[in-house]
């Protein structure tokens, strides 16, 4: 059957707006503003130079060239005295270790050249969580952050080590002696070595306490698991067994519980008999919601009434929950579904509610899945913050009873809501410790400031399950003057002992299935665990929260956006830089709210003539409480009556990249609770400038993704659902690649490199971008550049919504795209989203080629499309003609334009130590593009050429496939007739981007399929 949908990605592509035309025709709708690429402003701000001026000026000769080399950095290599072992110069070294930043916890493999790390890669060999998300592998980059703490400091001045730890080790004994409390503030602590310690602390000092805090807190979460098993922790999940998966506002595939369910989510989503459907319930659209096969719209209120009603329809003895209609119509409908699937599906719950928690549970529970997809044997401790010590440490510190307060690693002067006061609470506290990475907002308002080792300087062991411990170990000496927690607690019990001598004491203790030097090998050990007594728990204490809230104006729900998290990371440009993979911004966060709300309200977003996207300016009132200047993103698929906006910005002591950035949500958030109601807007009549690539490298109106149904799947006719394009000749019926003007490349000799990108895979992550981005050191050019779509990303993600539009919808006569875009709602509940990783696609018959007049982009007889740097003058023929719009071209020197010193890493000493050196870091003048990690190939040719033995399958990949936890991205070489690539480019489901175009592309995508039955 034909795929009749219509994708788009905006209003304006939506609609056909003028600007949208403009945009397809000319990659370049305004001049091209060749004075900031010549660079001395002084002399030609009168001017308006076009491009072809500029190249007249240059006279197409080596001027260009030339003044692109005059770029070029000296770089003085001095060579080792002595030379470590370990370290052959021009070879890497791979460590096992593990990232936890409170929420996201990942084990890995770090990558470091001559002593430095530069790349983090997913340890696939782990038990737990062995793939990286896009924070995860940007950590590396904060690892060298020029701004983080460098040294001791007392009230303001620098202090050496034994001073603070003596100075601040007789305060907590006078305070301990006073019988106030001493209080030790962190997020989740998963360390065994901090556990014993803090243990020991408790001992020697009867007023210690411990305390910990978690922005967006799974409190409840975790009461509701405490009064089930003893402890607080959640069960493991394994969505691989479940063959229906209904999520409520439960964002599995972002930000949840810290156990990662990409890989058997991907798994359990392999187009076949047994493919699995997702249905999601949500408030906004997640990134979860947006990979659902189907999805409903629920308003946070109607969550806990909504998981009461299915239970009740299940059968569980309750009494049904009174909701709207076709809510109750939905859920009658998955009901009947999950009556069918009993031990091989899974409900889950987000928020951070009690109630909801232990309603899916329950519902769990009576569709027997406790046991199948619920592992209470295996528990994890990713989420470890209790709300009712954090507020009873308040109440203590505003009453004058906490003497001491040894804050850790986290930062509540801005991340808690400011409606519980922690600010204020501080100046009843005489002394203020901070162990900080930097002078963040808490840090600041400390007496005491110890700068903290970042988690790649550390040795610590991580019991993120019951059943396994993972190990960090340090891969650089500790850049500045800094110590971990578990060093300053050892020496205020008074311990003359190092961080590796504790974690080897402690992992002594455990009773491991291997041997230390072994763990810290492999990064992990497994561990015994002892069984939990699942109790009884009374579902009718929770009867009082199964009604329907009426708040009363609109809902604003809180959120962890997929980049920063949190916002542990705000000062990380590359996390700032990753478009957001639904609303397609970056360097902001901002204000969700619905198309038909937008209309109501007159509020606005609208295009310019260079593709630029701006929105109306608004004050959000609750409760009484302004947050003033929120930009307003029109975003579809929200519930009704609901706003959305992220947490983790708005910082002002974050550092140069991260301050001034969006606006702090704790200003309106209530503590305990993911949402707030009776919120309220009133125009600015400002406007807000978005860093939005939603519309750049358009192709050309033209349909790129294609789809089709698990049914149609089945029918076995690939012709119905992948038609292959035709073109009819003299010489009769032709495919595109035989229908050609291009001479043939011999690609049977040797090796043919390909990639295969399974868009049923892809969840839209942005972990590949982010992995690219190191792999490759591209530049980050900021908010204003990326708002011109001059972004640099040699990989991208494209977001594309489809729904069943008509084409008198489309026709209307409206007044703009929103009120357009709330028509298509009319025809189209929620739209369908589908994610695209785009990168060159490295043609065989390149366009990009034929009209490069130096000859800098070629051929490879390898199937790859090769860029020389040094040849390029900047013409950028090769973007224009382009179909896939995958072209970058480098208008400033980033590493040395002042413009650039706030947002570049490779600005400072310390940012240049991430850069990889086996890639060039390329000159300003020039065009860019992916490479398929060429230098990646080459070493593993090299590599093989030295045993005797051809390139093996598996032996290596690009940074980007590495990076993919779901295995959407797959490379090799199919002259390899038994690799794994060349399985996939035998799939039906196989097809190229824009094949009619004749490009013969050695990337190729396997079509999605939705299992709607």
């Amino acid at each position: 059957m034909a795929n009749t949908k219509k994708y788009w990605k905006g209003f304006d592509e939506l609609v056909d707006s003028p600007i949208a035309q403009q945009m397809a025709q000319n990659e370049f709708p305004e001049p091209l503003p060749s004075t900031e690429f010549l660079g001395n402003q002084n002399n030609l701000d009168e001017t308006s130079t076009t491009r072809r001026d500029f190249l007249k000026f240059l006279g197409f000769s080596t001027a260009a060239a030339t003044l692109a080399a005059c770029e070029a950095p000296v770089v003085e290599s001095i060579p080792y005295v002595v030379k470590p072992e370990e370290i052959v110069p021009g070879i890497p070294n791979y460590y096992a270790t593990t990232y936890f930043d409170g929420t996201d916890f990942a084990s890995i493999l770090v990558k470091s050249r001559e002593g430095r790390p530069i790349k983090i890669e997913p340890n696939k060999e782990a038990s737990f969580n062995g793939v990286t998300s896009a924070r995860a592998q940007a950590s590396v980059l904060s690892l060298y952050d020029g701004e983080r703490l460098r040294a001791p400091k007392a009230n303001g001045s620098d202090i050496a080590w034994s001073a603070i730890i003596k100075d601040t080790l007789k305060e907590i004994e006078k305070a301990n002696a006073s019988g106030k409390q001493v209080v030790l503030l962190t997020g989740t602590v998963l360390s065994p070595v901090v556990k014993v310690l803090v243990a020991e602390m408790l001992i020697k000092y009867p007023q210690f306490r411990h305390v910990t805090f978690n922005p967006l807190s799974k409190s409840g979460k975790l009461d509701f698991h405490e009064k089930l098993t003893g402890e607080r922790s959640f069960p493991t999940y394994d969505m691989s067994k479940s063959k229906l998966t209904v999520g409520f506002n439960a964002d599995f595939l972002g930000e949840f519980i810290g156990q990662d369910f990409s890989v058997s989510y991907a798994k359990s989503k392999s187009p076949g008999k047994d493919m699995a459907k997702h249905i999601q319930f949500e408030s906004l659209l997640s990134l979860t919601g947006s990979n659902a096969d189907k999805r409903y719209k629920m308003r946070m209120s109607e969550q806990t009434a909504a998981l009461g009603y299915l239970y009740a329809k299940l059968g569980g003895n309750i009494t049904v929950p009174k909701i709207r209609t076709d809510l109750a119509d939905a859920i009658d409908k998955v009901a009947k579904e999950l009556s069918n699937n009993k031990a091989q599906s899974l409900v889950l719950a987000g928020g951070g509610d009690e109630a909801s928690e232990a309603l899916a549970y329950a519902i769990n529970d009576i569709l027997q899945n406790v046991g199948a997809t619920v592992n209470n044997e295996t528990r994890s401790y990713l989420a470890g913050a209790n709300d009712a010590d954090f507020l009873n440490f308040i109440k203590d510190a505003k009453s004058g009873q906490v003497g001491v307060l040894i804050n850790a690693g986290v930062n509540p002067a801005h991340d808690a809501p400011n409606a519980i006061g922690f600010a204020a609470s501080l100046e009843k506290i005489t002394t203020k410790i901070s162990l900080t990475d930097r002078l963040d907002e808490t840090a600041s308002l400390c007496n005491f400031n110890m700068p903290i080792s970042h988690f790649l300087e550390s040795w610590d062991l991580y019991a993120a399950t019951s059943n396994v411990i993972t190990v960090g170990q340090p891969i650089i000496s500790k850049l500045f003057d800094s110590m971990q927690l578990a060093e300053v607690l050892n020496a205020w019990l008074g311990k003359d002992l190092s961080a590796y001598e504790a974690v080897k004491n402690t992992y002594a203790s455990l009773n491991t299935d291997r041997s230390f030097n072994q763990a810290f090998h492999d990064g992990f050990a497994i561990v015994q665990s002892n069984s939990l007594d699942i109790r009884e728990v009374d579902l009718s204490q929770y009867n009082s929260a199964l009604n329907v809230k009426e708040l009363g104006g609109l809902e604003l729900v809180f959120y962890a956006s997929n980049a920063l998290g949190t916002g542990s990371q705000n000062n990380n440009p590359w996390l700032q830089e990753l478009p957001d993979p639904i609303t397609r911004v970056s360097w902001d966060n901002y204000l969700l709210v619905g198309p038909a709300k937008a209309m109501e309200l007159g509020l606005e977003m609208y295009t310019e003539s260079n593709g630029a996207v701006n929105g109306d300016l608004v004050n959000i009132s609750v409760n009484g409480v302004i947050l003033e200047n929120v930009p307003v993103f029109v975003q579809p698929g929200l519930a009704s009556e609901t706003l959305g906006l992220a947490v983790g910005y708005g910082r002002t002591s974050s550092g140069k990249a991260g301050n001034k950035v969006g606006v702090n949500a704790g200003a309106l958030m209530a503590f305990g609770s993911d949402y707030v109601g009776g919120a309220q807007l009133t125009k600015t009549g400002e406007k807000h400038p978005f860093a939005c690539i939603q519309l750049a490298h358009t192709m050309m109106g033209r349909k790129i993704v294609n789809e089709t149904t698990l049914e149609e799947f089945l029918n076995d006719n690939p012709q119905s659902w992948n038609k292959k394009t035709v073109f009819e000749t003299h010489k009769g019926p032709l495919s595109s690649s035989e229908a050609t003007l291009w001479a043939a490349h011999d690609h049977e000799t040797g090796h043919m490199w390909n990639m295969s990108i399974d868009l049923n895979s892809c969840i839209g992550c942005g972990a590949c971008v982010v992995a690219c981005n190191a792999e490759n050191n591209v530049p980050v050019v900021g908010k204003d550049e990326m708002r011109r779509h001059r972004d640099m990303h040699w990989l991208r993600i494209d977001r594309y919504y489809s729904s069943d539009m008509t084409e008198e919808i489309a026709e209307d006569n409206g007044v703009g795209g929103i009120e357009k875009f709330a028509k298509m709602e009319l025809a189209s509940d929620s739209p369908e989203v589908v994610f695209q990783p785009v990168m060159c696609q490295h043609c065989n018959n390149a366009p990009c080629e034929t009209v490069c007049p130096v000859a800098a982009t070629v051929h490879s007889a390898e199937g790859l499309n090769h860029m020389a740097y040094n040849r390029c003058i900047g013409t950028r023929y090769c973007a224009n003609n382009c179909p896939y719009k995958v072209r970058r071209f480098n208008w400033f020197n980033y590493g040395g334009n002042s413009k650039f010193t706030a947002v570049n890493p490779s600005q400072d000493d310390f940012g240049r130590m991430v850069l990889n050196p086996d890639v060039t870091v390329r000159a300003r003048g020039v065009m860019e593009k992916c490479s398929l990690c060429i230098q990646r190939i080459q070493y593993a040719k090299l590599e093989a050429k030295k045993e005797g033995k051809m390139v093996a399958d598996g032996a290596f990949t690009t940074a980007c496939a590495q990076a993919c936890g779901t295995g959407a991205l797959v490379f090799g070489d199919v002259n390899n007739k038994e690799s794994h690539v060349t399985q996939l480019k035998e799939n039906p489901r196989m097809y190229h981007l824009l094949e009619d175009v004749g490009t013969k592309p050695s990337v190729f995508y396997q079509t999605k399929v939705r299992n709607l039955s």
